[in-house]
């Protein structure tokens, strides 16, 4: 089971150096005649996101706490607030490395660090197969569905 993020002592990350990179799921295998083959490695791969924190001294402090003691400095998994295209949601992470910080920034700490997505977010197979129509008007389904439609 994930840790749960500190939202209420704890920010979401900032959107400066925000870097989402997907970890590749398929081989590439050269052949003789000088063609290549791709075939799908895996099912279920990660992807890894650059995130920066700014904090003042308290949360500075509960941050690196946080990390050693709760996420026993950061090999555990925990839930994480973030932005991909599916949305602001929470994602089971763990940090990727050691963070970087806290850099002095006025009178805030900068935290920056890698984390490592559980489950690369993409979309549902469903989603995929109703049609683009569904995907790239989304936003006015929404609207139709939670405001317009009349209630039964």
């Amino acid at each position: 089971m994930a840790e749960p993020y500190p939202r209420d002592l704890l920010p979401v990350p900032l959107r400066e150096d925000y870097d989402l990179n997907h970890v590749s799921p398929m081989m590439r295998t050269q052949m003789e005649s000088g063609r290549s083959r791709y075939r799908q490695r895996f099912t279920s791969v990660p992807s890894r996101v650059t995130v920066t924190w700014l904090l003042d001294e308290g949360q500075a402090l509960y941050f690196e706490g946080w990390f050693k003691e709760s996420l026993n400095d950061g090999t555990l998994w925990f839930n994480c607030p973030l932005r991909t295209p599916m949305g602001m949601r929470e994602y089971e992470c763990h940090f990727f490395g050691m963070y970087q910080g806290p850099q002095l920034v006025a009178n805030y700490y900068k935290m920056r660090a890698r984390l490592e997505i559980r489950e690369r977010p993409t979309m549902d197979r469903d989603w995929i197969l109703y049609g683009p129509e569904y995907v790239r008007f989304g936003s006015i389904f929404d609207i139709a569905m939670n405001r317009d439609w009349p209630e039964q």
